[in-house]
């Protein structure tokens, strides 16, 4: 696996690093722990960009989160490879996705399934869940567990926010903050409406909605996300940095990464 500066030396306390995959997809590091997240590792001809790394080559990475069962967010095909290259990594996703995943030939015992306000530990990282609402919340009527997740990682003194696939919903607000101060949040800003909609392509906050969150939550570093794979399901991701900074000018770095760019964070 070619990251940019990978070393599995672990980072010393108050450090982080990311490299971004495209769409939502990020590895994160924290200590000697890489976790991935939504990785869409899976050519297909309507992607306007290509895996940057192939699933077979995917190397080092401890656990797999997937934050609801889209292909873009948990890619079946390269969790079936996943599983084959790295026999000791494990699968993170919503509890309502495991039948899925036991379908891609991932053994249960690899499978870790969780809910909101569940945690897991993945090494050095610990993984926390809240739900989100893809456009919708839509809990199992029978089990209450939700389809789509939001995922806070924390470790060696780092708290980071992936929002998944979501819009912000009545109540979210306080469950985040009620997580303790954020690092770094990724969020997806492609946004949603009715042509999308018809054609049953669900949508997310947009660009300007993912702004005020960051300003709600004052993260120290934010990275915008889903805006690049699809044409029909796109944005500019210049549109979210010039809002933020016009309505929240000097709260919180923006950044915008190229691909497997690796992102280091020191906590000040």
């Amino acid at each position: 696996m070619y990251l940019n500066g990978w070393t599995d030396a672990p980072l010393p306390y108050g450090q982080a690093q990311m490299w971004w995959l495209g769409q939502m997809g990020l590895f994160v590091k924290l200590g000697s722990t890489l976790v991935s997240l939504d990785y869409f590792a899976s050519p297909r001809d309507d992607r306007t960009v290509p895996p940057p790394i192939p699933a077979q080559e995917v190397r080092g990475v401890a656990a797999f989160l997937g934050t609801h069962d889209h292909l873009d967010h948990i890619d079946h095909e390269a969790w079936a490879i996943f599983h084959r290259v790295l026999p000791e990594a494990r699968f993170v996703c919503p509890a309502t996705c495991v039948k899925r995943v036991l379908m891609d030939g991932i053994a249960p015992e690899r499978i870790l399934p969780i809910n909101e306000g569940e945690a897991l530990q993945i090494g050095d990282i610990t993984i926390r869940a809240i739900a989100a609402a893809h456009e919708f919340l839509d809990p199992d009527p029978l089990t209450g567990c939700f389809p789509a997740l939001q995922y806070i990682l924390e470790g060696n003194g780092i708290r980071i926010y992936h929002a998944g696939d979501t819009v912000r919903y009545e109540g979210m607000l306080p469950k985040l903050q009620a997580m303790g101060d954020i690092d770094i949040a990724m969020l997806p800003i492609n946004g949603r409406d009715a042509v999308r909609y018809r054609r049953n392509c669900i949508g997310n906050m947009t660009f300007q909605e993912a702004v005020d969150l960051t300003g709600a939550l004052h993260p120290r570093l934010v990275i915008p996300g889903h805006w690049d794979m699809f044409r029909e399901n796109s944005e500019n991701p210049e549109k979210f940095r010039d809002y933020l900074d016009a309505k929240y000018p000097g709260q919180t770095k923006c950044l915008i990464p190229s691909y497997l760019e690796r992102i280091d964070y020191q906590r000040g």
